[in-house]
């Protein structure tokens, strides 16, 4: 009887201690500590012995000037980011510390995984970020445009924010807005120029501490392309619009700090020649191609030695291809700029691990680090060709004026398509080995599953979405409901993706906004298939949370 008393107690006891475990557990700490364990802590890396002493003294300076691009950035990004962050330094709570720490990831209190659901109070995050008055609708915007056209130039100026003045809106140049801060990373720019040796390097940043004053970036931009014979690869300022979903106008600030790779760069130069042919090879009518873009287009290997602002916020950047500026790319084309170190880190932590789950087991073996790196600078070239410039209703314009919020996703859309084309085409030209192409199509495939997890309302996440469900629909990639894996259909594939290629393109050549957004509301989803596919893998980090060298 004794026994049997204490085993009821015992059992008692720990049903009331297993309840009191679960009123304790916090659904908020957890859902901060699995934001924060979405991002594996990976050390960057780079060859200090590649720079001489001069060149350290050039490094440190920028280093300096590109910590101020965070926090312009995050000034950019979210109006009420400093009072959050000061909040969240000056607390002792150990939820407000984890707190502050998937907040400096994410550059502000909402969740860039997860369409920016706010992890921090309620507010949802404007669309328009802290370029525009939170309280202006697109419908406001474009009515004072049309009843004051004489100020459309510096409305949709990239390099300007729209406030209010009493009862009307005003643009104020970033070089008046950010002035304080701006004029201190001039300072630094023009300190780090006097160590320069290398002259082009040295006019680059002259000209840029000079645009950071004048909000003219034209110049700086030239020289940038001009650069030559140069260890140090740097590029700084306003560029990427992704963070304006409001209409893409508004150009976020940032900072890639690299040192280049000379052998690797030599590799891939080769490929800068065939850009006219790969405008040729378009699959649109001749009429919308364009070929009066310049025909540079330099491609440097680099190691990333530091990374700023918009490159950092949440998911870290692969490549860049810049600049952006339609002027440039007709006068110069453009530089597409890969940083190795942060691809052999991704496709450590990520790529692979994600294609062991989802991808059938006959193609994973080609998946490879080669197909990854590959296709990283197809997409990149590919962001210079097709249409640009374009004439919509007797009207001159540019793609990314008409498509308005949808540009940034059928953009990347676009390079992602015609990367895979464009890889195709150079095992034609005998520039890359045949047997590549099963490592091409498969490797971007598993790494279609890497871009969705970043969130299908960003620029990446949707443009992989599109492309993973038409092909599916058409019958490029095939998913085994009983092995639940994914796999390319060899037969199909090509014909399929030049399909897609053309109405991306056609979408761009027309200024097409409502055939962007009718794309995006089909294909940008996430499907069925997907989801099961997504869901297996959340045992895995989504990006990785760098943690530079040269911060130690």
């Amino acid at each position: 009887m004794n026994r049997a008393i204490t085993v009821v107690l015992f059992s008692l006891f720990i049903i009331i201690t297993l309840t009191s475990c679960a009123k304790k557990e916090n659904p908020e700490q957890k859902m901060i500590e699995e934001g924060i364990a979405n991002f594996a802590v990976t050390e960057i890396k780079y060859d200090e012995s590649l720079l001489d002493e001069n060149q350290k003294v050039v490094v440190q300076k920028l280093f300096e000037a590109a910590k101020i691009m965070d926090e312009l950035f995050l000034e950019q990004a979210y109006s009420k980011n400093f009072e959050i962050r000061e909040q969240l330094q000056n607390s002792t709570d150990e939820l407000d510390k984890k707190k502050l720490k998937l907040f400096e990831i994410m550059f502000g209190p909402f969740d860039r995984l997860n369409n920016n659901a706010p992890f921090i109070g309620t507010d949802h995050k404007p669309l328009g970020a802290n370029f525009y008055p939170e309280d202006m609708t697109k419908e406001e915007f474009e009515n004072w445009i049309k009843e004051h056209p004489e100020d459309e130039e510096a409305f949709t100026s990239e390099f300007t924010v729209i406030r209010r003045d009493g009862d009307k809106l005003i643009a104020i140049p970033y070089s008046e807005y950010y002035k304080d801060k701006l004029t201190k990373a001039s300072e630094l720019l023009l300190e780090a120029a006097k160590s320069a040796e290398n002259n082009s390097l040295q006019n680059y940043l002259i000209s840029r501490a000079e645009a950071f004053k004048t909000n003219d970036y034209f110049n700086s931009d030239m020289a940038w392309m001009d650069l030559k014979d140069h260890t140090i690869e740097v590029v700084i300022g306003p560029y990427e619009v992704y963070e304006d979903e409001l209409f893409n106008y508004k150009a976020a600030f940032e900072c890639f700090l690299t040192i280049v790779d000379p052998e690797e760069s030599q590799k891939l130069a080769k490929y800068a020649s065939y850009l006219n042919d790969m405008e040729k090879n378009l699959p649109i009518p001749d009429e919308h191609k364009n070929f009066d873009r310049g025909s540079e287009s330099p491609i440097m290997v680099v190691q990333e030695v530091f990374g700023a602002g918009d490159t950092k916020a949440g998911v870290q950047t692969l490549a860049f291809n810049l600049p952006n500026d339609e002027r440039v790319r007709e006068a110069k084309g453009s530089k597409k700029v890969m940083l190795k170190n942060i691809h052999e880190a991704k496709f450590e932590k990520l790529l692979y691990p994600i294609a062991q789950i989802v991808m059938d087991e006959e193609q994973l073996p080609y998946v490879t680090f080669d197909g990854f790196f590959n296709h990283t600078l197809m997409h990149e070239m590919s962001h210079g060709i097709g249409p640009g410039y374009i004439t919509v209703d007797g009207r001159e314009t540019e793609v990314k004026k008409e498509l308005k919020e949808t540009y940034s996703k059928i953009e990347e859309c676009k390079a992602d398509v015609l990367g895979m084309l464009n890889n195709k085409f150079m095992i034609e030209k005998g520039e890359i080995p045949a047997e590549f192409e099963k490592e091409m199509w498969v490797t971007f495939l598993a790494g279609a599953f890497r871009s969705v997890r970043f969130g299908i309302g960003g620029a990446h996440g949707a443009g992989n979405a599109v492309i993973y469900n038409y092909m599916l629909e058409n019958g490029a990639y095939e998913f085994n409901q009983e092995t639940q894996k994914v796999k390319v259909n060899y037969d199909k594939v090509y014909d399929v993706l030049k399909e897609l290629a053309n109405k991306v393109l056609m979408i761009q050549a027309n200024g097409d906004y409502e055939g962007a957004k009718n794309l995006l509301a089909t294909y940008g989803i996430q499907s069925e298939t997907m989801k099961i596919l997504v869901d297996k893998l959340a045992v895995l980090p989504v990006d990785i949370k760098p943690v530079f060298q040269i911060e130690k």
